[in-house]
């Protein structure tokens, strides 16, 4: 017997009053979706902790079979990870975006998406300017990078909040506050004045990009506790394809390989053919194959309906198709969201999401469709949601 767990990153949502009261989800033309919902077992699933923050790191280690109550220490160690980065007992880190600042408001989040290899150039320009003993920089993906602090652990009280958070919104009000948020501000601070006039930033605004106009420090962390590896928890061997450190950060963490394959990114340029291809053809080595989807989640974090429909799309057509046309019976398939990101907010909540398990084994119980409000209709609820993994594997 294979696995496959089809992870559509932010998919879940609210109702959309301008478009006839229906989700993302109701609104995308999700053919195989929807077969595979009708021959599988469709409900909703818990996977953020009552109390916890409703973050994809949350959520993910739920999906994979991971209780974030025992394991769960802060997102930014889980990228670190992912990057190699090593943690002191004496050091912290946290979450580094380049940010684009207009009239003293959030901009964007992501500096327009910015890509990697610029956001690298960026980066250096951080630590020639910004970087010392005590503070440094790394480059990660698009505007996602990490900020390592040394000695000074009063930094993980501050209160930070997500740029992704407050999009629009004035930044003063959300700057980080409270013990140890004096470094922080000042970092951010004098950031502005490395971005502002760095010939990259100049070179964007002429090409009519967004530019990054400054840092925004939050989702700090420590060390975080070793993790058992997937394999001894669960007895499969794992393998992972992401386009995020976060994923990637876990997949380390768990033991999984992570796979390798050329157009896998964390946005809507993801290619969801490539990405599909890569990790079914994984399943000749390993017993267990995870495909993280990124970009209905970016889509919904940009307030786009449009783009965060077309995603869910591209991956019906061109992920869940060839999931489906696998032997059925020999693949197991869970597919879900890990958490709701309603366009509405356009930011992570802890709401359930639907989740469907699909293949040997799994008997029809009524859903129609793969949506939040078919897999409410069936009744059936997952409230701890790291046990999901054993109802794949049972």
């Amino acid at each position: 017997m294979k696995y496959c767990i089809l992870i559509i990153d932010g998919a879940a949502g609210w109702p959309l009053l301008d478009h006839g009261g229906r989700t993302c989800l109701e609104l995308a033309y999700t053919p195989n979706l929807d077969a595979m919902a009708r021959e599988g077992i469709v409900g909703l699933v818990r996977t953020i902790p009552s109390g916890m923050e409703p973050s994809s790191a949350c959520a993910c280690m739920s999906v994979l079979g991971y209780d974030p109550r025992v394991y769960y220490r802060g997102r930014s160690a889980i990228e670190a990870r992912s990057m190699d980065i090593p943690i002191g007992e004496d050091e912290v880190v946290f979450r580094c975006n380049l940010v684009s600042i207009c009239d003293g408001t959030m901009r964007s989040y992501s500096s327009g998406f910015i890509k990697s290899e610029e956001a690298k150039v960026l980066i250096a320009a951080l630590n020639e300017k910004l970087g010392s003993d005590e503070v440094q920089f790394y480059p990660g993906v698009s505007y996602r990078h990490i900020c390592k602090i040394k000695g000074r652990e009063d930094t993980l009280l501050a209160i930070c909040t997500p740029p992704h958070d407050i999009p629009g919104k004035p930044i003063n009000e959300f700057l980080p506050h409270g013990p140890g948020s004096d470094l922080l501000r000042d970092l951010m601070a004098r950031s502005e004045a490395v971005l502002r006039n760095h010939p990259l930033t100049i070179e964007r605004k002429s090409r009519g990009d967004i530019p990054a106009t400054m840092i925004w420090l939050f989702w700090s962390s420590g060390r975080i506790p070793d993790m058992p590896a997937f394999k001894r928890v669960y007895g499969l061997s794992a393998a992972m394809t992401s386009g995020v450190d976060l994923l990637r950060g876990l997949a380390k963490m768990m033991g999984m390989k992570i796979l390798s394959i050329p157009g896998v990114t964390g946005d809507l340029g993801n290619d969801c053919t490539a990405q599909a291809v890569g990790a079914l053809e994984a399943l000749k080595e390993h017993d267990i194959v995870v495909i993280h989807v990124e970009a209905p989640d970016e889509a919904a974090h940009a307030g786009s309906i449009e783009d965060k429909i077309e995603a869910i799309q591209r991956v019906d057509a061109e992920m869940v198709a060839r999931i489906r046309s696998w032997d059925k019976d020999s693949l197991r398939v869970l597919i879900m969201p890990d958490h709701p990101t309603p366009i509405k907010v356009q930011t992570h909540i802890g709401e359930p999401v639907p989740f469907m398990l699909w293949g040997t084994g799994f008997i029809a119980n009524g859903a129609e469709r793969f949506t939040e409000a078919e897999a409410k209709s069936t009744g059936l609820f997952i409230e701890e949601g790291y046990n999901i993994m054993t109802k794949l594997i049972r």
